[in-house]
């Protein structure tokens, strides 16, 4: 599988796991060993949002708030093409489970010319539409020029991100997840650095503000990529997974892929629309509301680091162990991830709620705003145990396969989401604080439709 004797070990541990899955369930510390560089690369990833955020929170409120919710429309948009990856990593450890090591390399190349494909369509999308969609979300004119800014730079980074995806996908979904960590932290090392140097205009740099914020995210993904790749290249046998040979597309493995991913690439994208359209809610309750708002966002989702680190993993465990027929054990499996999720989520949350200042303090200097930001960042803290067992729940529904039921979840999740956010914001006019209890709202129907979902074993007659 690799192509260097120092690299054996790895070929080793490869099959050594596979071999292991035939007999028994994956124990806690073989989830943490495959999980471990997944937090530990999403932990890098987000340096990148938090850098960006504490860097412009020092720039002024309207970027703050403009870098939110430029970000959540471009995320948004780049949930697609994410979307697409996680279905072609369940289709990956499927084959993987199944031991057909040469199909995970036609999965690969062709979702390579989707998502090349796809990246350009939403290029243009953004390039066209974006400042008309904005300007019917966005009432303050100074956040929307900011907005523009912002997007006009940050667009050209779809392409890089794509590559990202597509590798990201096949190291996870043949539980290979060491890479992932090295990557991340090049990745944010490029991100920081420029941001430094072209936010505030350092090292002899022009200060760009929010445009130099976008910049140097896109420098970052390209660099990231260019790593990802390089690395394949020289450390996999291209030839076992029948790697990068880039026939001519085929439509076949294709439209299988996007048989698992349409519905993905939809649940995300409506997850991502969801909550943008929640920051449209609170940008109407005034710009120190959505300054609030970025900041408790920001940490959030450093927070959900190992809540999505724990997802990849059930997604990817549990359509191996389907690949191997052993439907039995997935709700045991799902027991064990939640287990660890929740204990390691629980901790972190317990410490942050006795040391508010001491995150808030890394997005604002102003004594007022940090103030005004501890009550929404406590709803979070809390919400994040509902977060913890809910996810590994949704992501158990996706990991089967049945990747439709996992977005009609979602769907009537949003909708009873939002329709609290409404209710709060506009209608009774509570303040930020309250806006934040639609976490739970969110959560718990979360949790409970994904369990009776699982518990009906409706899903056991999917086959891909």
């Amino acid at each position: 599988m690799f192509k260097h004797n120092r690299n054996n070990l790895r070929l080793f541990d490869l099959f050594i796991f596979a071999s292991s899955m035939n007999d028994t369930l994956p124990c806690y510390r073989k989830i943490w060993q495959i999980s471990l560089p997944i937090i530990l690369s999403l932990v890098a990833q987000n340096v990148v949002n938090v850098t960006d955020t504490a860097f412009l929170g020092r720039v002024g409120e309207v970027e703050l708030g403009a870098s939110a919710l430029a970000g959540l429309f471009y995320i948004s948009l780049f949930m697609l093409g994410f979307g697409f990856g996680i279905g072609g990593q369940i289709l990956i450890a499927r084959r993987f489970g199944e031991r057909n090591y040469a199909a995970i390399g036609k999965i690969t190349d062709n979702s390579l010319y989707f998502l090349t494909f796809l990246g350009l369509i939403l290029f243009l999308f953004i390039r066209i539409f974006a400042g008309d969609i904005l300007s019917l979300m966005i009432e303050s004119e100074a956040i929307y020029n900011a907005s523009l800014d912002f997007l006009h730079y940050r667009i050209y980074g779809l392409f890089f991100a794509f590559a990202n995806v597509l590798l990201r996908s096949f190291y996870i979904g043949t539980t290979s997840t060491r890479v992932l960590t090295y990557n991340a932290v090049i990745m944010a090392v490029v991100n920081v650095f420029l941001d430094y140097v072209l936010i505030f205009g350092n090292l002899g740099m022009p200060e760009m503000g929010i445009k130099g914020a976008a910049i140097a995210s896109v420098a970052a993904e390209f660099i990231s990529a260019v790593y990802f790749f390089a690395y394949t290249f020289y450390k996999v046998d291209l030839n076992t997974f029948n790697l990068f040979k880039f026939r001519k597309v085929d439509y076949k493995v294709i439209r299988t892929t996007l048989n698992i991913s349409v519905f993905v690439m939809l649940q995300h994208f409506l997850s991502l629309a969801g909550w943008f359209t929640f920051f449209m809610i609170v940008e109407k309750m005034g710009e120190r509301s959505l300054a609030i708002a970025n900041i408790v966002r920001s940490a959030y989702m450093v927070l959900m680091i190992p809540v999505f680190a724990f997802g990849s993993t059930t997604n990817s465990l549990v359509s191996n162990i389907i690949g191997q027929g052993r439907s039995d054990e997935v709700i045991l499996l799902i027991k064990k991830v939640i287990v660890l999720n929740f204990a390691l989520i629980g901790s972190i949350a317990i410490v942050l709620a006795i040391f508010p200042h001491a995150m808030i303090s890394i997005y604002t200097n102003n004594p007022e705003l940090i103030r005004q930001t501890i009550p929404s960042f406590y709803v979070v803290m809390s919400a994040l145990m509902f977060f913890s067992f809910s996810s590994i729940l949704f992501s158990g529904v996706s990991g089967t396969a049945n990747t439709a039921t996992a977005l009609f979840i979602e769907f009537l999740t949003i909708v009873v989401y939002l329709s609290y956010t409404w209710f709060i914001a506009e209608f009774l006019k509570l303040n930020i604080t309250w806006v934040w209890t639609s976490e739970y709202i969110y959560f718990l129907f979360l949790s409970l439709l994904s369990f009776l979902y699982l518990r009906s074993g409706r899903w056991r007659h999917k086959v891909i």
